[in-house]
């Protein structure tokens, strides 16, 4: 208790983290802590641990993994773009069918936008929103991510 008190205290401090953890940052990460502008993020019960950092290279294949959602599993996928980590249902806002033509492949060529291998709907990486094709202004389902300690979670709820 005087622990989970202490860690309270200590983001509530942080205005500037990555200013002013000092020797702190790599003791936050060994419990796969992290502190970002909104505050101090612990991954715990109400996260899902979904693989490690090093396994989502920028614009490279993605993860799949089973989600649950309104009490159903549902397929989801997590990728990294611009050197952040996003999540989505693996669903095509135009037709549900997974995107991905190959188990991770879900960027096109160039590694620019997901893609949707069965009618070429575009969306963009970091917000889900369709950028080309017959998606015509709807979004992919995102995912609530946090990266912390090396290992990529997904948010329940």
């Amino acid at each position: 208790m005087a622990g989970k008190k202490r860690l309270s205290e200590l983001s509530e401090r942080l205005s500037e983290p990555s200013e002013r953890l000092g020797g702190h940052s790599e003791r936050l990460s060994e419990v796969g802590a992290s502190v970002t502008e909104s505050g101090l993020n612990l991954p715990g019960a109400d996260t899902v641990l979904v693989c490690a950092s090093g396994d989502l290279a920028d614009g490279g294949d993605g993860i799949r993994f089973d989600f649950e959602r309104d009490d159903k599993i549902v397929p989801a996928f997590a990728i990294r773009h611009g050197g952040r980590v996003y999540a989505y249902l693996n669903r095509c806002a135009h037709i549900a069918m997974e995107l991905d033509w190959k188990p991770g492949k879900f960027f096109d060529a160039e590694g620019e936008y997901l893609i949707c291998s069965t009618h070429g709907a575009l969306y963009a990486p970091e917000s889900g929103a369709c950028r080309g094709g017959p998606c015509r202004g709807a979004a992919l389902s995102r995912l609530n991510v946090l990266e912390a300690g090396g290992k990529v979670y997904i948010r329940k709820g």
